[in-house]
């Protein structure tokens, strides 16, 4: 009866996630990559920057969500950039595929104080899927119902946008995701038809004043969901260690908790990462800290990301290796 009750809640909890048609946010942005989060970091580098995601949640639980995606974002012209994301998403019966298009423009407020305005756009085409093929008689249901025939699925069309300050190592980020409400004719009287949430992300890189070559970067990231007044939030360190060919190393941690139960996380766990030339890797795992904590090996995440074309712009708004 105890597992029956674990596996309801594991359901309830990945369904209020999975039928809202969002890309999901885990720790990917963390990853070197915050374009997960915004559009307005779309060609913030002065490179083509390319990630790859897998990640797999509460390892040992069947049906337990999976996620990939791909993250591409370049520089274009001298000020502008553009950036294209790919995902797939599974949840047990529930399946989610996703895409979206960015773009970014990038304005020097004061040249002498490194202050840059960026602004940023995205459209998002998102499908939700329930495949019906796995469906089996249990106890309470022994026969399924007859009127259950094809697969359930929906689309939906999106808009995001943003607004990113930065000062010198400081960055706040404002992001508005998916202004349009959701179509629900295909669904009744389970869904909320609002998928608008809000998302800030801010945070600092710090020099040490001893080691030329070493930073630190603490951050914040807060999450509002319109449809019922949900939000978390997610605060991070990471430090990072460069030599002098500018590759480097990093490691960090994550602290997740919904926000009247600070101090009852949702998920904690170490990432590690390193950067050699081109080439990226990084990875993260996160322990559940909720009644699911018995049943599985905690979220494992594998970032695998190239780096193209360095120095295609000149222009000083850029996101340079080394700040």
């Amino acid at each position: 009866m105890k597992k029956l009750i674990i596996y309801s809640l594991l359901l309830i909890i990945t369904k209020s996630y999975s039928q809202e048609l969002n890309l999901p946010v885990f720790t990917q942005y963390l990853a070197d990559n915050p374009f997960v989060i915004s559009p307005t970091f779309a060609g913030i580098g002065d490179n083509l920057k390319i990630r790859a995601n897998g990640l797999t949640q509460w390892v040992g639980i069947k049906g337990a969500p999976d996620n990939q995606s791909i993250y591409a974002d370049f520089r274009i012209a001298s000020r502008s950039g553009v950036g294209l994301s790919m995902y797939n998403d599974s949840n047990g019966n529930t399946k989610q595929k996703g895409l979206k298009v960015s773009f970014a423009h990038h304005l020097i407020l004061d040249y002498y104080s490194k202050q840059y305005l960026s602004f940023g756009i995205s459209y998002n085409l998102n499908s939700f899927k329930i495949d019906i093929d796995n469906f089996q008689p249990t106890y309470e249901t022994p026969i399924i119902d007859p009127r259950v025939t094809d697969d359930r699925s929906t689309s939906n069309n999106n808009f995001d946008v943003g607004v990113l300050y930065r000062n010198k190592d400081f960055y706040f980020s404002l992001n508005a995701n998916n202004l349009l409400p959701k179509d629900i004719d295909n669904f009744t009287g389970i869904e909320p038809d609002l998928l608008l949430n809000y998302q800030i992300y801010t945070g600092i890189v710090i020099k040490s004043k001893t080691n030329k070559y070493l930073e630190f970067e603490p951050s914040v990231f807060f999450q509002y969901f319109d449809s019922d007044n949900r939000s978390s939030t997610d605060i991070n360190l990471k430090i990072r260690k460069y030599n002098r060919k500018e590759n480097y190393i990093w490691g960090g941690f994550n602290y997740r908790f919904l926000n009247d139960q600070f101090g009852k996380p949702l998920n904690v766990g170490p990432m590690v990462g390193v950067q050699v030339s081109n080439f990226y890797f990084a990875y993260a795992y996160q322990i559940t800290t909720n009644d699911l904590a018995g049943y599985n090996s905690g979220t494992h995440m594998v970032t695998i990301g190239l780096n193209f074309l360095q120095g295609i712009s000149d222009c000083p708004c850029t996101q340079t290796p080394v700040h």
